[in-house]
This record gives C-alpha cells, structure tokens and sequence, in this order.
C-alpha cells in the first residue's frame, strides 16, 4: 500500500482526530452541549471526553456555559475562524466587489461556497435596513434545497451527484425542494443554463435570493455571489435590474480570481469538497 494512499491511518493522531470531531459537533442549532451528551454522540467513555474538554478548555477552544454543566466554542475557535477567512483570496478579492453591490443594489450581499452537502457564507456586507438581518458569516444551508448550493454544484455530473447524496429521497425543507437526484440535476442544469438563479421565499419564508456563480480560470465554479431581498416575491420590474447587478459582480470576482497571483490554482482552501 502506498503511503500517499487515503485509507493509510498511519500518519494519523487518534487523539487529535476525536478533539477535532467533537469541535465540529456543535451548531448554530445547539451553541450548548453538556459532556454526557457529547460523549454518547461519540460514542466514547465520559472520562475521556471530560478530559477532551479540560484540554481544549485550557486552550480556548471551548467554554463553560452559564448552566456550569454545559460548554460552548470559545473565542479560539472564532479567532482561527475569522483569520483563516480573512486570509483566502477568495474573501480578500471578493470583500470590495460585494460592498459594491451592496451599495448598489441596497441589499445584504455574500460569498458563499460549498462544503459537501452544505454552502457556507465566508463573506457578508450588511445591507442598509436595519429591519433586516440576513444569514451571518460562518452560517451553513443545505447545498440541494437552495440555489446556491444549485449554483455551485454545476460542474457536478450524475455520478459525482450520487456519490455526495447516495440516499434518496432527499430531506424536504419546501414544497419546491427537490427530494430526488434527478430533480436536483434538472434545476442544476436550469440554472447552469441560465447562467445565475434565483429563489422567491423557496428556502425560508420572507427571503428571495439572486445568486450567479465565480468561475476561476479553469472554468470551476469556485463561489458564488448573492444578495437576500428581504420579499417572499421579487417584483417583475425589478427583478431584470438586480439579476444583472449581480452577475456583474460575479463576473468582476472571477476576473479577479483568474489574474490574482495564485489563479492557477484551483483554490483548494475554498472549494473545500468536490
């Protein structure tokens, strides 16, 4: 077996392995977790989990809620978070491009990417109203029930689709999500198409989403670039004006993206999972 072979745990830290596992275990849903629930949800002895916590306590990366019982992520987290965001080109060459269109268009404006089944949002300019408060840097959506996650799984064929959703049907979040591969392969393609999408209050109630993909100089789609219009329906009249708002500013990132230093490359801090 070669060495550079993935299934080789040789190289690998077991300790090291199960501190990271249980970091990624909590969410936007459940910012708490006490030892006993986090050491079933491993599958580990309390001992050995209560020591995962004292150390990564000592470190930062995690804290005592106000209950004494319970923990949260600490501020080492956030801080290897914020630095790593602010450090990929992505977000460096993407920040004025989407204050831009903020500016433009009066609207909350993101860069998102693809994480396996889930987008997350790594850049954010807030937009005017303060009655609006859109998705946060770091939040994560399903990649299959939003046209973001359509978006940037374009280069996506059939059998790369089976192997990141094997199961079927899948999760329904809307009447309009797509609960089958082949459903979610039409709107890809749909999209894909048209060359941006759009989404009318088809993920959350309240929200429409104009999104157009950021292509690097391989022609992947690496990002995305999006505005959340705080309607349940975009007006017809309007509608034209933003969607060419921002596939202008799609296009600008990815301009960006081709002749920065590093464009040939294919970003791998960013497109994160095929």
């Amino acid at each position: 077996m070669s060495t550079d072979d993935k299934s080789d745990d040789r190289y690998t830290v077991p300790a090291l392995a199960r501190g990271l596992q249980l970091l990624t275990q909590f969410s936007r849903e459940e910012r708490e977790l006490s030892g006993a629930e986090l050491s079933r949800r491993l599958g580990l002895p309390r001992a050995s989990v209560f020591r995962m916590l004292y150390t990564l306590e000592q470190g930062g990366f995690v804290e005592r809620a106000d209950d004494g019982v319970s923990y949260r992520l600490g501020l080492a987290v956030l801080r290897l978070g914020f630095e790593l965001l602010a450090a990929m080109d992505l977000t460096e060459h993407g920040r004025p491009v989407i204050e831009a269109l903020r500016d433009q268009c009066g609207y909350s404006a993101h860069i998102v990417v693809r994480d396996a089944t889930q987008v997350v949002f790594v850049a954010k300019a807030a937009g005017r109203s303060a009655l609006f408060q859109s998705i946060q840097v770091g939040a994560r959506l399903p990649a299959h029930a939003t046209v973001l996650g359509r978006l940037l799984m374009a280069d996506l064929d059939a059998q790369a689709l089976k192997a990141l959703y094997p199961d079927e049907p899948l999760q329904a979040f809307t009447p309009r999500t797509p609960t089958s591969r082949a459903q979610l392969k039409a709107l890809i393609e749909e999209d894909r198409a048209r060359g941006y999408g759009v989404s009318m209050g088809g993920f959350e109630t309240g929200i429409s989403t104009v999104a157009a993909p950021v292509i690097n100089a391989r022609g992947a789609v690496i990002a995305a670039i999006s505005i959340a219009v705080p309607a349940q329906r975009i007006d017809d009249a309007v509608l034209p004006g933003l969607v060419e708002q921002v596939r202008a500013a799609a296009g600008q990132l990815s301009d960006r993206i081709r002749h920065a230093p590093t464009s040939g490359s294919e970003h791998p801090k960013i497109r994160m999972n095929s």
